[in-house]
């Protein structure tokens, strides 16, 4: 996607940073985009474990939320002078699940002074594969890659660069510790009893993932790094994690009684309480999978958010490969899709400094344009609803809840009533900017109306206070009666916006 009014920026030796809050650990590195190559520059961590401070009604304590927020102003002070279109910042499982994880974002999205993003099961499974993917050697032949943390597991199978299979599972090493091992305790039958129910999930992929097969098996993340390490320093195995290996460490674990008891040369304080778990899971995989062995590696979400954000620094934004396949899936009108979107980003271009429209505005106009249209394939009546629920439901790689739900916003009002109330879904600091999105992507629809081939006139588009106005060459609207009434009800439709819309 190519905006002729923004001047891309030299990536050469720029500073990228990506930002990963775990259910376990907050993540993140800052690496040097040079010649097309990221190289770290800097890494911090630290064990917040999230998911353990999600309580019964699944709501984040005030004590998870202060060590998360204490560990962002660390990282804060670290990014301050990086440019906010070079920090990412992602949340995942504990994030995802904790009823009250928006007070937690509005907080740590003030201290880090940019936006923190919600990603998907699938999207993080995508975005891990993404981090690991670059730290291997670019063989030929697909790979399995397993990520263990706190509150999810991923599960991909790709080739080289590419995923093919994604997958994000309700298991991790934290809430399977607090569900099986919650006094730290360790036996035989608590053992068990998380290997099965690790077993049981795993019921839902395990035969597409057998079928599909892979050459190479890797994991990925602070868990298996953890096993790896105490494998190799137990002498059951060195370079990699063998099947007889996974089973003489679990067979160690189980010869203590509590996770404070546990002596393996390497293994962190602070890991000792989620080991059993991760290793429970870990056994699980192995079974369920047929694995042999498996290789580590040191890429993983936060990498693979570096790659992204490199990607569409070059263009090669997964994103529009996205609405790209849902514009095929739902037999989208092309022509139609592309003339509404050159006069929406026309509007977009003479009016986003007096309505302060940024980049991500543009891509976000763009994606909408071209599926506003995808629920006709279900029904006319009502599509954009369609359009909408398919967009905040649909596995879209590249994007993040978040800008799901401001796409669909977006295509939910492009026709009808201006839905005023759907837009106080998205944060207080987006809602404006998305309505005035949202009024651009209206009327390139009403202006496209007919469908027509023919192109449209010179049009000039000028806002003031809360007036919008439209100039077009003078009898054109007379020749174009349909079009003429189209605005008229457009006006008084825009009016429940609190925005005058004037046309001559």
């Amino acid at each position: 996607m190519t905006d002729p009014s923004v001047t891309a920026e030299n990536s050469a030796d720029q500073l990228l940073a990506a930002i990963d809050l775990g259910s376990n650990s907050f993540h993140m590195v800052v690496a040097q985009l040079s010649q097309g190559e990221l190289r770290t520059v800097d890494v911090m961590s630290d064990k917040v474990q999230l998911a353990a401070g999600i309580n019964a009604k699944r709501y984040l304590t005030d004590e998870a939320k202060q060590r998360g927020l204490e560990c962002l102003s660390r990282f804060a002070q670290r990014v301050k002078d990086l440019p906010r279109d070079s920090v990412r910042v992602v949340g995942t499982n504990a994030l995802r699940e904790a009823r009250n994880s928006r007070e937690f974002i509005e907080e740590a999205e003030a201290i880090l002074d940019t936006s923190l993003e919600i990603i998907a099961g699938r999207e993080e499974a995508r975005l891990i594969y993404l981090g690991v993917s670059h730290t291997l050697a670019d063989d030929q032949g697909s790979r399995l890659v397993i990520d263990i943390g706190g509150g999810s597991t991923e599960f991909i199978i790709g080739e080289r660069f590419e995923p093919q299979l994604t997958e994000s599972l309700h298991m991790g090493c934290v809430s399977y510790s607090q569900l099986f091992f919650p006094d730290g305790c360790i036996s035989h039958k608590q053992f068990h009893r998380a290997q099965t129910a690790a077993l049981q999930e795993l019921q839902s992929i395990r035969s597409q993932y057998l079928n599909a097969g892979w050459q190479s098996s890797v994991g990925s993340s602070g868990t298996i790094k953890a096993v790896q390490n105490a494998c190799a320093a137990l002498g059951y195995s060195h370079d990699s994690i063998t099947r007889d290996a996974l089973h003489q460490l679990r067979d160690t674990l189980l010869s203590f009684e509590h996770c404070d008891e546990i002596e393996i040369d390497g293994l962190k304080p602070e890991r000792k309480q989620v080991f059993p778990a991760g290793v429970a899971i870990l056994c699980a995989a192995f079974e369920a999978l047929q694995i042999k062995e498996m290789t580590f590696s040191e890429g993983a979400l936060r990498e693979g958010v570096l790659y992204d954000m490199a990607g569409r620094l070059r263009h090669e934004d997964v994103r529009d490969r996205s609405i790209s396949a849902m514009m095929q899936r739902y037999h989208v009108d092309q022509e139609q899709a592309e003339r509404v979107e050159q006069t929406a980003l026309l509007a977009w271009a003479q009016l986003k400094e007096s309505w302060q429209l940024s980049r991500k505005h543009y891509d976000m106009l763009c994606w909408a344009a071209r599926t506003h249209e995808i629920g006709l394939t279900i029904a006319h009546s009502q599509f954009h609803k369609h359009s909408a629920y398919l967009l905040t439901h649909a596995d879209l790689p590249g994007f993040t809840t978040r800008e799901q739900l401001q796409l669909a916003t977006l295509v939910r009002g492009h026709r009808r009533k201006f839905p005023k109330e759907e837009f106080k879904a998205l944060p207080k600091l987006q809602q404006e900017g998305y309505r005035r999105l949202c009024i651009l992507l209206r009327l390139a629809v009403v202006l496209h109306r007919s469908r027509s081939k023919d192109r449209l006139p010179a049009i000039t588009f000028r806002a003031e206070n809360k007036k919008l106005y439209l100039e077009f060459p003078e009898g054109w609207l007379e020749h174009h009666p349909l079009t003429q009434a189209d605005l008229e009800q457009e006006a008084e439709y825009l009016n429940s916006a609190d925005l005058k819309l004037k046309f001559s």
